[in-house]
């Protein structure tokens, strides 16, 4: 195996252990993953004002304002004083922002005792195993082996033997052997790893009533319950050295310069830093504890309709203090901990208050009794080994649980219709509203009849949420924002797109309103080409929406609506997806959430056009829209909505649920899929050992043109991918954008410039790269005060590039761990052998002035580059838009461009490539004009006279242009 990577990285010494099998391997990893033009220079960087010297004294007083609720507190009226208290220095930025360290559970690094270390002490070293100790693997290959075949490959038991026989055919002649004698022989080193274990166990429980003769099937049934210890667990987590420097290990307070408050990761948010001071205040011997908050999530899945439609319903276990991007990227931050029991009936049965009732009863009971093992080490501190390698002394909390509607309504012990946070009416959500608590139910619960809970107060007495089995916890306070079915599934795909056909039906009749309907489904398929858009060549006739196909429409549907819908309808659109991108930000500041309050105001008032036009005469009071009213307090609690969404436990599903599932014969398949997660668990806790150790490289290093699936179902190159410049530290600064050229230069293209222009039929391209020579030469005088004679010849040879690379900061987006994201700006003649691909640009033209009054877009024609006295020019010949109007649509809220024109032709030029911030895109205005019914996609950029900026195109683009 060494042999056959025998190229060392040359940062080897900095720690970067991969190889390679060729030097051109070897060249290419440098150039990607250890060359980063996009870091902010030390000096560079803003330093931070010093707290101390602003608060003029040794104390940091931390106002109401950085409190800041919804229309109703979340703290009673006797702890809304200000806090105060003693503060380790606040620990500066890069970016010139500062984290407040919470002052008494700061997460001091202690020994395996829990004595507290002096200020600088190393970690103990985690293994006293020699480098070459694999146990309970015999060597590399064995390990390498097992993992590939069972994690990476799937690969079933029956083929595993084939292929050893195989393999034994080639090692027969040396008289060696294979990795594994058979399936069995590589189950058992696996099922041997004792890194990351954590065991299944199970209890099982019935019904407790009194029984009648003819009792229904499900009230004599068992009902078992698979669980895993969340003490374990958590355990696990915090050991993974996979997440160091990617933790927090005490709840902060991020502000900027400006001293306006931020908020991103978990423990950012109000509810940690409030909670750890609760748990100070009740008991001071914690002092110096790492504040742990649990984060759950649950969510009943189907594996297969076809066959019955089997059913399971994980419990996930993540906590606060590990990153959201950690937690969203698929690395055992999020680990399932329980399978609760689905109680099934006949069908007389299903809606018996009888049975629904034991179903709700059963499901607190059954999360209770599997988080009881935490329940001491959230009073008193437990001691565990963290990521960095340090011992401290941990403290347990229930802070959030992430789930869809109706698993909150079922938690919160609510009435199906009523607001599992608030206690609004059902049939004016919006209107007056109280706090629910768990303090304030207990009283009603006290006070008044079932009845009367159920018809004025939503609640349902039958039901007593497993929180009030531990202490702090409160259920109305841990539910959670979910981005996925509140705003992208249920607001834009199940309410206002469908909306949007009702109105046609109704304004128009359904025969001319599926003419409509069909022309909004040519317009989105017309849509432009744009790095990690989707292409929907049908429109959107597909028959199950996935979160992903609403997070892909939604970018282009106002412009494929506009024309056939009143204004309005298109400004509800556009302010709602305003909301969306907005609270999907990965850091949110108090700006932010003031433009979100302004842009949900605005949805608000522009959606009225459906009560009016008879879409919905009795108005809006749908649970998921109302949701949104919570979300301004909800950030402030949790900080960013994207690290605590059901898409993460939804996700999850694939790899705990449904891949096991298909991996099992069907019967009684949990067991098999039990033994499966576990087993994925320990390969990938002895991966993160050894990689720990030195004896592999790095797995989380960033992924390098991945081939995916394109929406044709062809293997292509994805024009984005995530980036990751390990290693670096959180927070780093980065530039806004940076563009380099392809690395290799596309060979077929004449090396002269004449001779270039002649063959992509551009005459002008000599006359216009002479003169932007000129420019690039001369600083004081522009190219057009001069004749062509007196700029310089260019006698270099040319080189010509199909595409160029954008890499910028976007960790909004789905980008790497460090936030960087790199897409390719495309210009070639031919895109997967059909037309030519021209992609549009943003050009920065003014760095002084905002969004699009700095900022011009351009369509790419050619990129190449040149030599001048020994000096290399990227370049771009583009051609030029111009903003239509000073300001941004009115009703569509985008910028308006028309391409520039003199006689007929559009204006061109010569551009240096680092004017280019990243890629554009462009929509057309399609006007009430139908489209032609086989217009193509790859005609849109040259057809129309006018174009939207799509700033829903991506979030950082939504961020940059406005």
């Amino acid at each position: 195996m060494p042999g056959l990577f025998k190229f060392a990285c040359i940062f080897a010494a900095q720690g970067c252990k991969r190889r390679f099998r060729s030097q051109r391997g070897r060249t290419t990893h440098v150039r990607t993953f250890h060359t980063n033009h996009n870091v902010v220079e030390q000096t560079q960087r803003r330093s931070a004002p010093n707290t101390a010297e602003r608060a003029g004294s040794e104390e940091v007083i931390i106002s109401d304002d950085f409190f800041d609720g919804d229309a109703f507190s979340d703290r009673e009226p006797e702890a809304q004083q200000p806090l105060r208290s003693p503060s380790p220095e606040p620990q500066s930025l890069p970016s010139g922002r500062k984290q407040i360290i919470h002052p008494h559970l700061n997460g001091l690094p202690c020994d395996d005792k829990g004595e507290f270390l002096p200020p600088g002490t190393p970690p103990i070293p985690r293994s006293a195993a020699m480098p070459e100790n694999w146990d309970p693997f015999d060597d590399e290959l064995q390990f390498r082996t097992g993992d590939f075949l069972y994690r990476k490959a799937e690969m079933s038991a029956g083929d595993i033997d084939n292929l050893m026989d195989i393999w034994a055919l080639s090692k027969s002649e040396e008289n060696s052997y294979t990795p594994f004698s058979s399936h069995e022989h590589m189950y058992a080193a696996i099922d041997a790893i004792k890194h990351g274990d954590a065991p299944w166990k199970s209890f099982t429980t019935s019904y407790v009533g009194q029984l009648q003769p003819d009792a229904p099937s499900w009230q004599l049934a068992d009902y078992e319950v698979w669980y895993r210890d969340p003490s374990v667990v958590l355990k696990n987590i915090l050991d993974n050295p996979d997440f160091d420097g990617e933790i927090d290990y005490a709840p902060f307070i991020e502000v900027d310069e400006s001293e306006k408050r931020h908020w991103n990761e978990f423990m950012s948010g109000n509810f940690s830093y409030r909670h750890a001071t609760d748990i100070y205040e009740a008991d001071n011997s914690t002092e110096g504890a790492m504040y742990c908050p649990v984060i759950l999530g649950a969510d009943k899945t189907t594996v297969s309709v076809a066959t019955g439609s089997v059913e399971y319903h994980p419990l996930y276990l993540s906590t606060g203090a590990i990153h959201n991007t950690a937690r969203r990227a698929h690395r055992n931050a999020v680990v399932p901990i329980g399978f609760l029991a689905i109680p099934k009936c006949d069908r007389k049965e299903d809606n018996t208050t009888l049975f629904r009732k034991f179903k709700r009863q059963l499901y607190h009971a059954s999360i209770s009794t599997i988080l009881s093992s935490l329940r001491a080490s959230m009073s008193k501190p437990v001691i565990r080994r963290c990521p960095d390698g340090h011992y401290r002394r941990v403290i347990y909390d229930l802070a959030a649980f992430i789930a869809d509607y109706p698993e909150q309504v079922l938690l919160a012990g609510t009435v199906q219709g009523w607001c599992p946070r608030c206690t609004a009416l059902p049939d004016n959500l919006d209107g007056l509203r109280g706090r629910r608590t768990r303090g304030f139910t207990d009283e009603l619960l006290d006070t008044l009849a079932s009845k009367t809970l159920w018809d004025e107060y939503g609640i349902d007495d039958d039901i007593l949420p497993f929180t009030h089995d531990f202490p702090r916890a409160d259920i109305h306070e841990i539910l959670t924002p979910d981005l996925l079915h509140q705003i992208i599934k249920g607001t834009f795909k199940d309410h206002l797109v469908t909306w949007v056909g009702e109105y046609l039906i109704l304004e128009h009749g359904e025969a001319h309103a599926n003419e409509i309907m069909d022309d909004i489904d040519r317009r989105i398929a017309a849509s432009p080409l744009f790095p990690k858009l989707r292409r929907f060549p049908h429109g959107r006739r597909f028959k199950q929406w996935t979160g992903d196909d609403s997070k892909a429409l939604m970018k282009v549907y106002i412009a494929a609506i506009c024309g056939h819908v009143p204004d309005d309808m298109v400004r509800t659109f556009s302010a709602f997806l305003d909301v969306c991108y907005l609270a999907r930000r990965s850091d949110i500041s108090e700006a932010t959430l003031k433009a979100f309050d302004i842009a949900l105001a605005k949805f608000y008032t522009y959606r009225e056009i459906f009560r009016t036009s008879g879409v919905r005469p009795t108005g809006f009071s749908l649970p998921r829209q109302h949701s949104l009213s919570h979300y301004h307090h909800l950030i402030q609690e949790f900080g960013a909505p994207n690290g605590i969404c059901s898409s993460i436990t939804e996700s999850r599903h694939i790899t705990a649920v449904k891949k096991p599932w298909r991996r099992s014969n069907r019967y009684e398949a949990l067991g098999q899929m039990l033994l499966t997660n576990q087993r994925l668990d320990k390969l990938h806790a002895a991966r993160v050992n050894f990689e720990s150790r030195g004896m592999l490289p790095p797995s989380s290093a960033p992924r390098r043109h991945q081939k995916t699936i394109d929406d044709d179902g062809n293997n292509s190159d994805n024009d984005g991918e995530v980036v990751d410049h390990s290693p670096a530290v959180h927070h780093v600064e980065m530039v806004e954008g940076n563009v380099v050229l392809a690395r290799t230069r596309i060979r077929g293209y004449p090396r002269q410039l004449e001779d270039l222009a002649a063959h992509i039929q551009e005459p002008r391209l000599p006359e216009l790269t002479r003169r932007f020579l000129f420019d690039q030469l001369n600083t004081n005088i522009s190219s057009d005060d001069v004749t062509l004679d007196e700029c310089p010849s260019i006698s270099s040879k040319i080189s010509v590039f199909h595409s160029a690379v954008a890499t910028f900061f976007a960790p909004s987006d789905e980008c790497g761990l460090r936030g960087m994201l790199r897409e390719r700006i495309q210009s070639c003649p031919s895109w997967r052998k059909k037309g030519p691909r021209r992609d549009c640009a943003f050009v920065v033209e003014d760095e002084d002035k905002p969004g699009m009054k700095g900022m011009n877009a351009a369509r790419v024609k050619l990129l190449f580059s040149f030599t001048h006295q020994d000096k290399s020019y990227p370049c771009a010949l583009v051609e030029w838009f111009s903003t239509v109007g000073r300001s941004r649509d009115s009703v569509t809220g985008m910028w308006k461009v028309r391409p520039d024109t003199r006689q007929n032709h559009r204006l061109q030029a010569i551009i240096h490539l680092d004017s280019v911030l990243r890629g554009a895109h462009l929509l057309p205005v399609f006007g009430g004009e139908f489209l032609p019914v086989n217009f193509s996609y790859e005609d849109s950029l040259d057809a129309f006279a006018t174009y939207y900026v799509n700033h829903f195109a991506d979030h950082h683009t939504h961020e940059i242009v406005f």
